[in-house]
């Protein structure tokens, strides 16, 4: 077989892998879920790393590389190319393995229990569109207490994160055995780092006048039962949680005490929580007219 019945093997390949990549877009739009790659640099910032180790060589599956550290945007979850412009490069990996050319090792990034390639997204694509089950790669390893799947996204790397600091919290002050039922779940990772900054705040202005450092569970019940408590009353009595769709009581309870603190830096610390937080509902709180619009405006672009 000629090096030109190659370069049009490689082409058809080609071809085949973007439709197969707008198949799986339009799939993804039907059925309401995402196709999009995930980002290296998300992950790590979520994740929180604590150490990095150098693996040296090792043999991969190629089912377990789920992301980029760079091209995330040239490729779908699948690696399949969603750029035109990515074809010369493309065909060139695809050509090699037609021609038995042996290519470099890829370099990949293991988090979580699944890689993200440093260098070599073209030849992971390309052998993913081949079937191949595994790939020779170069390999330093991220400590995370979390595990991932090659089939997790976004959503469900952020639920497992939020999982794991809301047990690592609970676990370490017993806050959920003290105060049975307490309302304490957020949306969004790192808030209860925050919360123990608050509690360590509140502990340090209650023992301003005390001879002794009061322990830090008697702290923290403290701003539980006189901070936050009443704050989250003034966000119901007011129903000032429906403007925020999808937010929790303790998201606003962080947006608000911050949104409290700015107001009384701009305009003097008499100002008073209550009003903070009826500042910050009209601001950036929706109507109903206005979750109406966005929803509608959800649907059309579905």
């Amino acid at each position: 077989m000629s090096d030109l019945d190659y370069r049009r093997m490689a082409d058809v390949d080609f071809q085949k892998a973007r439709s197969r990549q707008l198949f799986s877009r339009l799939m993804s739009v039907l059925q309401g879920q995402k196709d999009d790659m995930l980002s290296f640099h998300d992950v790590r910032t979520i994740l929180k790393p604590r150490s990095e180790t150098y693996l040296g060589m090792r043999t991969v599956p190629v089912a377990r590389i789920v992301g980029s550290e760079g091209r995330y945007r040239d490729f779908n979850r699948s690696f399949l190319p969603k750029r035109q412009h990515l074809k010369p490069r493309w065909t060139n990996v695809d050509l090699a393995h037609y021609r038995q050319v042996n290519l470099p090792a890829i370099k990949l990034y293991e988090i979580g229990g699944v890689y993200f390639v440093r260098d070599g997204n073209h030849r992971v694509s390309v052998a993913r569109s081949r079937g191949v089950e595994f790939i020779d790669a170069e390999v330093v390893s991220l400590n995370a207490e979390i595990k991932l799947e090659p089939g997790d996204a976004d959503e469900d790397l952020r639920r497992k994160v939020l999982a794991f600091e809301r047990t690592r919290f609970f676990e370490s002050t017993r806050l959920d055995q003290l105060r049975p039922g307490c309302d304490l779940t957020f949306t969004a990772p790192g808030r209860y780092d925050e919360i123990i900054q608050h509690i360590n705040g509140h502990k340090y202005f209650i023992n301003q006048d005390k001879e002794y450092e009061i322990p830090f569970e008697q702290g923290m019940l403290s701003w539980y039962d006189t901070i936050y408590l009443p704050i989250l009353e003034i966000i119901k009595e007011h129903n000032v949680l429906p403007r925020f769709p999808g937010r929790t009581a303790a998201d606003l309870y962080v947006w608000t005490v911050r949104h409290w603190d700015e107001l009384k830096r701009r305009y003097g610390g008499r100002y008073q929580m209550k009003d903070a937080i009826l500042d910050f509902s009209r601001r950036y709180g929706q109507g109903f007219w206005e979750r109406i619009r966005k929803a509608a405006e959800s649907l059309l672009r579905s």
